[in-house]
């Protein structure tokens, strides 16, 4: 028989309240927005968050824990199929980019972090996040034997740093962009990712004299 998980009334509450202020952080950020908006949003009196959380600042924290795209990028990027290393680098990143781009509120989250935190709260999603992308880098070795000797933790940065990067121009300058920044421009950063962007040296035989 199918056990169902039983949420409490507080549970419930908690929840109305971090949906709440994740509305409100989206249209007004962190700093123009009241404890009593929340409550208020929320349907409860001004205590009643007392009860569940100790400050605004943890309630942001909240809010950026329970709508972090990793619920729904690193599924997608773990499903990325290929027995190749460039077939699964390009699957794994039309997947990252495409859910990320669904996801533009997270980047509204990352800038009020950035801007209004001085990015203080990063390195708590890290310590969430990295062992999970550390399970996905490991997918890199299936092909370890054409690889160069780049350490995976590297292999991943740049995968992540490239590809957000991506999401990120695409987003602030896409319908600005020339066609020529724009035709096929995901397939060009997989290329780049895989094989840089020079060409590879000729080799000349040598003259026998």
């Amino acid at each position: 028989m199918e056990q169902h998980a039983i949420v409490t009334k507080g549970e419930l509450t908690r929840g109305d309240i971090v949906e709440a202020a994740y509305q409100l952080f989206m249209k007004q950020g962190y700093h123009g927005t009241s404890m009593r908006q929340i409550a208020q949003a929320a349907g409860i009196a001004l205590g009643g968050i007392y009860n569940h959380f100790s400050s605004k600042e943890e309630i942001f924290l909240a809010v950026l824990h329970d709508h972090h795209p990793y619920y729904e990028v690193l599924p997608a990027m773990n499903a990325a199929q290929g027995d190749k290393v460039e077939d699964f680098v390009r699957d794994a990143a039309k997947r990252m980019v495409g859910t990320l781009e669904k996801r533009q509120d997270f980047l509204n989250l990352v800038f009020i972090e950035l801007v209004e935190f001085k990015g203080q709260h990063i390195p708590y999603l890290f310590d969430i996040v990295y062992p999970q992308l550390m399970e996905f880098a490991g997918r890199f070795l299936e092909d370890r034997d054409r690889l160069r000797p780049i350490p995976v933790p590297i292999l991943l940065r740049a995968f992540i740093g490239l590809f957000f990067s991506y999401v990120i121009t695409d987003l602030l300058i896409g319908q600005k962009m020339p066609p020529e920044m724009q035709a096929g421009a995901l397939d060009h950063f997989v290329d780049i990712y895989l094989h840089g962007i020079l060409e590879e040296p000729t080799v000349l035989n040598p003259q026998v004299v």
